[in-house]
């Protein structure tokens, strides 16, 4: 393969789940942006088509997708709906995302199960289903979304760690069962990016400065940080990488 065609994923149907802001509208614009067909999904279809709008306006091309992770006839319609305007389901972004803070000794059984319901058990079914799909198709990538969660304890976030925790583990789980598939199964794991669901951090002075004297490159991150990485793993660059979690967090856990 020619060194210029090692990150190209122009042509690639791409699936993104929570695509409707934060990461995952990066990513949509990343892969648009790349060439890649991309197929937003989430809970809110005027918001989806209205991005979906801006991508094909930009150049690139892009459809809504309605998706309810928690749910297992919306997971099933959202794969079928995929399939049969694309054929193909080459990447999933698993992306969609849950969290309530609370003290561990006040969280509710309500709020333990909407965040694994959402963050660990939808990423898994969503990659059953997806995985099926690949199985028959050739192949795929699977890319599964962890955070600093993942590896540190975070105060009144028990419930979110558990989950990403348990993403990290299910994407070395996933890697053995479908690597003879032709599937590549990786985890990327942000660290503090400007979002809606960190955007009470950033607008605080000081949790803000506490946060960016805690990253050795001294700033939060921004979707232009993750472009790169995302398509590593979403190109025939990764091909032989299978299982692994790649950290973009400015250092964070470097020490």
């Amino acid at each position: 393969m020619e060194m210029k065609n090692l990150f190209d994923v122009s042509g690639k149907n791409v699936l993104i789940t929570g695509a409707g802001r934060g990461l995952g509208l990066g990513y949509a614009q990343t892969f648009a942006a790349a060439g890649s067909r991309v197929f937003l999904a989430g809970r809110h279809p005027p918001q989806l088509e209205k991005i979906a709008g801006a991508l094909r306006a930009a150049g690139g091309e892009a459809e809504a997708v309605l998706l309810d992770v928690t749910s297992p006839d919306s997971i099933e319609a959202a794969v079928s709906f995929v399939m049969g305007h694309g054929g193909t389901i080459d990447v999933l972004v698993n992306n969609a995302g849950y969290e309530q803070v609370a003290d561990f000794t006040e969280v509710t059984r309500d709020t333990y199960d909407k965040i694994m319901a959402v963050n660990l058990k939808g990423t898994f079914f969503m990659s059953q289903a997806v995985a099926k799909c690949m199985k028959q198709t050739g192949g795929g990538k699977i890319i599964n979304i962890g955070s600093l969660g993942s590896f540190l304890g975070l105060r009144q976030s028990s419930v979110y760690c558990a989950t990403k925790g348990g993403v990290v583990q299910l994407t070395k789980t996933m890697a053995l069962e479908l690597g003879a598939y032709g599937i590549q199964v990786n985890c990327l794991a942000p660290g503090y990016f400007i979002t809606p669901m960190t955007q009470a951090f950033y607008d605080d002075p000081q949790h803000r400065a506490w946060i960016e004297s805690r990253i050795p490159l001294a700033r939060w991150g921004t979707n232009e940080d993750l472009a790169g990485a995302i398509l590593f793993l979403a190109s025939a660059a990764s091909d032989y990488i299978t299982g692994e979690t790649i950290r973009v967090d400015g250092g964070w856990l470097a020490g």
